[in-house]
């Protein structure tokens, strides 16, 4: 059976990373721990891209010596690292461009598309951005400025090597019309096809060694390294068995989504796809580019000193309140303002009102009307219970169907929601059932439904929550008596009701979600 494959860009280690590394993660993570709550086998891929003159030069600003950049990204490497660890991130392979089976595969491709005459030798003269290690042609600059990140473009002409990227554009464009779940959102393959109405520029796949010797050498000519982004697609499939493991690559290609930015997405949905059909792979089965996050509606850099470090957030709140926030804030796809504000608003209304209010109410009650034991499965006369018993109890088995449906698509805000729905209905029918009451008329068996039901309604909310908050989701689950951990429930407690075991206890622990008080 083929394992689902997740990838997420590989991350450039010029700086540490930022939230909108951060925010990928968090992305392939959920995706990849909701398939395996659903039975599936996943394989998440992620890692670093090493190599290019950005490198170089952030190598020299550091204080290293020319021909001592791997020094400084080996430097940098245990910032990502331990970042991935402060987010719960649970990838399966970590691949750097520096690995010797990436740069040896790098040049299987590039040997395979030379032999192919997909790669030719000419002159580049046009534009060149150095920190976007974009190349430009006349026809998309103006003002000497790069398109992308408005900074000043440096004017190259040197020999160099070409990809035959035109050579495949009628292809590449008859694809993306008759694949339409290759490039999501629907709004970002539409920019692609816009794109592609005018003629592709032959991609210039070299840089000379004596202007940039930081980068994988050519392997048919000696005196060129491979222009970076060349070199860091190759990682898809470097790292899954490509040059060294058939069994393993074909267990795994093609992918079944690349999730990326939106920055990178014409590398990704153009160069990519043409240069796996040059060697004959096929093209990932889904190329996912997600919005950015803005600071009072500005683009994040550091030139204007408005980076959010996720740790700072981490070690305020908690990695489980900062992977919600991300994830429910902003529909996946489009842009989101990220302001501390509306973080610690979203923390307190759904995190500490709503979810840990009800963890917390309801362990309570377990404790007072029951010593801390779940109650024995029990049938009530009551009218009134019968219906609000039924009724919640049908939403809750609803719940999973309905995030499958929105996790198929990555509306991972829409997941959330459908979730909290739940918990805010298990919260009404506390007010609803009123067990207070019930108790003082001696009404036992009225109790130890109501107990029964919010119990099982919790269980599931705490499967549920499991691909976005896994930390938080462990914990409730221990809280109900569980001694593993959710991702090892059988598939019959996902969507099954009454698992609970009579007689386990329970225990209240101190709040999940502290609210937070503003000074």
């Amino acid at each position: 059976m083929k394992k689902f494959y997740i990838t997420s860009p590989l991350y450039y280690v010029n700086a540490s990373p930022h939230i909108g590394h951060a925010y990928t993660q968090i992305a392939c993570d959920t995706v990849k721990r909701f398939l395996e709550l659903c039975g599936h086998e996943a394989c998440f891929m992620t890692g670093t891209d090493e190599h290019g003159e950005k490198i170089e030069e952030a190598a020299l600003k550091a204080g290293y010596k020319k021909g001592d950049e791997k020094k400084f990204v080996d430097s940098i490497i245990p910032y990502f690292r331990k970042l991935w660890d402060a987010l719960n991130i649970d990838f399966d392979f970590f691949i750097r461009t520096t690995d010797s089976v990436h740069e040896q595969s790098v040049q299987k491709v590039l040997q395979m598309m030379y032999e192919r005459e997909d790669i030719y030798e000419g002159v580049y003269k046009g534009w060149f951005c150095t920190p976007c290690e974009s190349f430009w042609t006349d026809f998309q600059v103006k003002d000497d400025i790069c398109p992308d990140c408005k900074r000043s473009l440096e004017r190259i002409e040197e020999k160099n090597y070409f990809f035959r990227l035109s050579k495949y554009q009628e292809w590449l464009i008859s694809y993306i019309n008759e694949n339409s779940g290759f490039i999501k959102p629907d709004y970002r393959r539409n920019e692609i096809l816009s794109f592609l109405k005018n003629p592709l520029q032959d991609l210039c796949i070299s840089r000379p060694k004596d202007r940039m010797a930081w980068g994988i050498e050519i392997p048919f000519n000696k005196n060129f390294v491979t222009y970076v982004w060349f070199d860091a697609l190759i990682n898809y499939i470097s790292g899954i068995g490509f040059l060294d493991d058939k069994e393993k690559f074909q267990s795994l290609w093609p992918a079944d989504i690349h999730i990326i930015g939106k920055d990178i997405l014409r590398h990704h949905a153009i160069y990519w796809p043409i240069i796996l059909r040059s060697v004959d792979l096929a093209p990932p089965k889904t190329i996912f580019a997600h919005g950015w996050w803005t600071v009072k509606g500005e683009k994040m850099s550091k030139s204007r000193g408005n980076i959010v470090d996720p740790r700072v957030f981490i070690d305020a709140y908690g990695t489980d309140a900062f992977r919600y926030f991300l994830l429910r804030e902003v529909t996946f796809g489009l842009d989101g303002t990220f302001g501390e504000d509306a973080f610690i608003s979203r923390f307190n209304s759904d995190l500490a009102n709503d979810l840990g209010n009800l963890v917390n109410r309801t362990l309570t009650m377990v404790d007072k009307y029951f010593s801390g034991s779940i109650p024995q499965v029990t049938e009530v006369n009551d009218p009134v219970l019968k219906e609000l018993n039924s009724k919640i109890k049908n939403n809750v088995l609803s719940l999973f169907k309905k995030i499958e449906i929105k996790m198929a698509v990555l509306d991972f805000s829409s997941a959330l929601s459908e979730i909290w729905d739940i918990i805010n209905q298990a919260n009404k029918y506390i007010e609803e059932s009123k067990p207070w009451e019930r108790a003082k008329k001696g009404s036992q068996e009225d109790i130890r439904s109501i107990m029964r039901t919010l119990l099982e309604a919790l269980r599931i909310i705490a499967i549920s929550i499991y691909p976005f908050m896994p930390a938080s989701s462990n914990k409730i689950y221990k809280q109900l008596g569980y001694q593993v951990n959710v991702n090892l429930v059988e598939q019959e407690d996902v969507q099954g009701w009454d698992r609970l075991k009579a007689g386990t206890s329970v225990y209240k622990d101190k709040p999940l979600f502290p609210r937070i008080v503003q000074e």
